[in-house]
C-alpha cells in the first residue's frame, strides 16, 4: 500500500473568485473534498504544506488523509489547478474514499534494470518510455504507490506491454479490460536516431544503382 500523507485543513465558508484569491494572499491554497455519498466540503490548505507535497511523486498515488480539527478524512487526489504562469498550486480538488470500495486511480510506471538490458549495454538502444503512468482499480488498501517493470531482458526493437507489469494483489489495469487490442506497449527499446540515419544513408546509394542498372 502507498504512504499516508496528511494535511490539516480549516472549513471555509465565503467561496468564489474573489474570496479564493484573498485566501492565497493568506497563504493558503483553497481546496474541496467530494464523494462517499455525502456533500463537498469547501476547505483551505496551507499553502507551504501542499507545495511541500506537491513535490513528492507519491502524493499523486497515495491516500491522504484530510484533517480538520480532531476528524480525518482518507481521500486521493484528483485534480490540481495551477497557475499557468508561475505554476503553483491555486486549487486541488480531493476524492473521498471508502474501505470497502475501489477507486480508479493513476500510478506511475517505474524502470529498472535499465543497466543490465543487452539492447543498452552491447546493443546501443535507447529507452523509449511509451507510458509513464497507467490507471488502475483497486481497494484503497491495496493502492501501489508505483508499478514496477524489468527490462534487464530487452534487445533492440524488443517492448513490453500493460499486459507483462507486475500487478500486486487486488490491483487491474483499467485499460485492459476493455480487450487486447487494448494491450499498449510501456517501454521499448530503440535504436538511435543517428544509427537510423547512417543506415537510410547507406541503403540509398544501393536503390540509385539499382535504377541505374535499369535503365
Amino acid at each position: 500500500m502507498s504512504i499516508d500523507f496528511v494535511l490539516q485543513a480549516d472549513i471555509r465558508d465565503d467561496q468564489g473568485k474573489g474570496a479564493s484569491r484573498r485566501l492565497r494572499r493568506t497563504g493558503k491554497v483553497p481546496a474541496v473534498v467530494y464523494g462517499a455519498g455525502r456533500p463537498a466540503r469547501a476547505v483551505a490548505l496551507d499553502q507551504n504544506a501542499v507545495k511541500k507535497a506537491l513535490e513528492q511523486e507519491a502524493f499523486y498515488s497515495s491516500v491522504i488523509q484530510i484533517r480538520v480539527g480532531e476528524r480525518q478524512q482518507p481521500a486521493i487526489l484528483k485534480d490540481v489547478q495551477r497557475h499557468p504562469a508561475k505554476g503553483y498550486a491555486m486549487h486541488l480538488d480531493f476524492q473521498r474514499i471508502v474501505a470497502d470500495e475501489k477507486i480508479r486511480m493513476s500510478v506511475p510506471v517505474h524502470l529498472k534494470g535499465e543497466s543490465e538490458a543487452p539492447g543498452i549495454r552491447t546493443g546501443g538502444g535507447l529507452v523509449s518510455h511509451l507510458m509513464n503512468e497507467v490507471e488502475i482499480s483497486c481497494l484503497p488498501g491495496n493502492l501501489p504507490e508505483y508499478l514496477e517493470l524489468d527490462i534487464s531482458g530487452l534487445e533492440v526493437d524488443d517492448s513490453l506491454h500493460l499486459s507483462e507489469i507486475p500487478l500486486p494483489e487486488g490491483v487491474e489495469i483499467i485499460q485492459l479490460q476493455y480487450g487486447e487490442d487494448h494491450d499498449q506497449p510501456v517501454v521499448a527499446i530503440v535504436r538511435p536516431r543517428v544509427e537510423k540515419a547512417e543506415d537510410d544513408a547507406q541503403t540509398a546509394p544501393e536503390a540509385d544503382a539499382e535504377s541505374d542498372d535499369d535503365a
